[in-house]
């Protein structure tokens, strides 16, 4: 991905206040504040809920497949942006607001793009073809689910916000004032986003294209930031992605709890995943598309 030149000019916008502390040792030293925060208080949580509920409901709860276990896990999350704020104050006296972006442009970036990505969504759910190779498992109520909608949106709200806000907005920030190339502040985040996905526990021998899938997400989501000098875009993109994956259709191995629908097959079954996968890699690069001609407007 070779940008046109002056493309990323708003980039440097955003992260010109860091540049007033480049220092490699201030962002290695904050990464370690933002993981000994996020350990910790997630430590205290979990063991505090883990003391309230029985003891054989304590995997299953603790893996998502419960709304409750779900919620938890993804407002959990939210210990990610108390650790980059934490962090950024301290290693680079910047706020959480400097690492956003303009608020209200990227309250205005993330609107756009996200209601242009829910008109996609719409037409193609509208297209054929339909169904994904086998019936889908019904996995909540219909009237469950609505009831449970406004909360699951909210908790995968702070679950993405959290990630773009550490990944594309803390890291990719604080290398893009240290490093000039776009190499560097685009590949070191989006190959750590690759790395935290990589669960071959969980996807089996597709724990290396889930991994992949999600370093080219990376990737797309540290251009839309570069080229709106907004993390509201990125946002947008990611809420989209994982509204559909968590809320929706969901697999059953692991936070599954707030979806519609289940995958008849788990995250590890190479012949049914990896079809999709592919077909995934498409629909993401046809919403990053879409969320570029949405910020021309």
């Amino acid at each position: 991905m070779t940008p046109e030149p002056g493309v990323y000019a708003a980039h440097e916008a955003l992260v010109a206040d860091a540049r007033a502390r480049p220092e490699l040792w201030r962002f290695l030293a904050g990464l370690v504040i933002v993981a000994a925060l996020y350990i910790a208080l997630n430590s205290v949580i979990f063991a505090l809920i883990a003391g309230l509920i029985p003891a054989a409901q304590t995997e299953g709860f603790f893996r998502g497949s419960t709304a409750a276990g779900t919620l938890l896990l993804l407002v959990s999350f939210g210990f990610l942006i108390v650790g980059v704020a934490a962090a950024a104050r301290v290693m680079q006296h910047r706020s959480i607001g400097h690492i956003l972006g303009p608020r209200n442009l990227a309250l205005q970036q993330f609107g756009r793009v996200f209601l242009a990505l829910l008109i996609l969504g719409l037409v193609m759910f509208a297209l054929p073809p339909y169904g994904m190779g086998e019936p889908l498992i019904q996995n909540l109520a219909l009237p469950v689910w609505l009831i449970l909608l406004p909360l699951a949106a909210c908790a995968v709200l702070i679950q993405t916000s959290a990630e773009e806000i550490l990944f594309r907005g803390y890291i990719q920030q604080s290398l893009a004032a240290r490093f000039q190339s776009p190499l560097i502040w685009m590949g070191v985040p989006s190959a750590l986003f690759a790395a935290g996905h990589y669960a071959p526990e969980l996807a089996g021998d597709n724990a290396l294209i889930v991994a992949v899938w999600s370093c080219v997400f990376g990737l797309l989501a540290s251009d839309l930031t570069a080229r709106s000098g907004t993390l509201g875009p990125a946002i947008a993109l990611h809420f989209f992605n994982n509204l559909i994956a968590l809320v929706f259709i969901s697999l059953p191995d692991s936070l599954s709890g707030l979806a519609l629908y289940l995958l008849p097959y788990e995250m590890s079954e190479t012949d049914m995943l990896r079809q999709w996968l592919f077909v995934d890699f498409a629909t993401m690069l046809v919403c990053w598309l879409t969320a570029r001609i949405a910020l021309r407007r």
